[in-house]
């Protein structure tokens, strides 16, 4: 943890429905690495508007946002980024002396993992979710050139939209949808949760895919990653994503980047205690 906390410790924060420690042990280590003045603490929150309005109130610097508050949020800020504004989602919150203003960096870590990856933009796909995230996503794979997909979303007025908007197709159930790439964006397999213990896909559609990309970043091993892993199928995990989303938060929070050198040693120390 930070050492020497003081009256002008810079505080920094998340907002989840289930808090894990990857956050705090991330963004604790790059502060003490990089010997600077700060604290990361989780929340949880029984009030979003209230608490909202303590990071505004009580001068904290960032704010990470996570599901089921995304969306949720944006009518309590002041602006949003183009990033943010793009996909009417928000993941990070920076408060410039009581000005918050969003950004969402889970779009810059979907895009670059599928750069990184070098999954072919020809691949069908079927992304399941329509949430905050599931936006991002389909933002991502819209802006990097994939046009074959499907949204698979069980709400009749997200799941249409979403597709709508990134000219995609909309289904509302799974069925025997097949695909080369597919994307959960949904709860299932989260830690905690009702679905915890379920695959997001079937066996067969696992099979028969060739990438299998989990948005889902605790636990770092779900379900769905585990029997990808099981079949040797390209796998991209929700870990990899929550990392680079936050080093991108980090520089947001602290204007200063690690290089990739530390940065992996930090996702590292936060995985190991996720």
């Amino acid at each position: 943890m930070t050492k020497n906390l003081n009256k002008d410790t810079t505080i920094c924060m998340s907002l989840a429905a289930r808090p894990s420690n990857f956050g705090t042990r991330f963004h604790n280590y790059l502060y003490d690495a990089m010997d600077l003045d700060y604290l990361y603490k989780a929340f949880t929150t029984r009030d979003l508007k209230a608490s909202i309005g303590g990071v505004r109130a009580l001068g904290i610097r960032g704010c990470a946002i996570s599901m089921p508050f995304k969306e949720e949020c944006i009518p309590m800020l002041d602006e949003l980024d183009s990033s943010a504004k793009a996909i009417n989602s928000v993941n990070t919150i920076v408060n410039n002396d009581g000005y918050l203003k969003a950004f969402n960096t889970d779009y810059i870590a979907i895009a670059t993992l599928l750069k990184q990856f070098q999954i072919p933009t020809k691949f069908t796909f079927v992304l399941r979710g329509s949430g905050g995230m599931a936006k991002a996503v389909a933002c991502a794979l819209k802006d990097a050139g994939f046009s074959k997909g499907v949204i698979v979303a069980k709400n009749e007025k997200t799941g249409p939209e979403l597709a709508k908007l990134y000219g995609f197709e909309w289904h509302k159930e799974m069925g025997d949808l097949n695909a080369e790439l597919l994307i959960n964006a949904t709860p299932i397999g989260m830690e905690n949760g009702d679905d915890a213990d379920k695959l997001s896909f079937t066996q067969l559609q696992i099979e028969q895919a060739q990438v299998i990309f989990e948005v889902v970043a605790l636990p770092a091993e779900t379900p769905l990653v585990t029997y990808a892993r099981n079949k040797n199928k390209t796998v991209i995990t929700g870990a990899e994503v929550f990392a680079i989303q936050a080093v991108e938060q980090f520089v947001l929070y602290t204007g200063v980047r690690p290089d990739n050198e530390l940065f992996q040693k930090a996702a590292h120390h936060a995985r190991a205690g996720a």
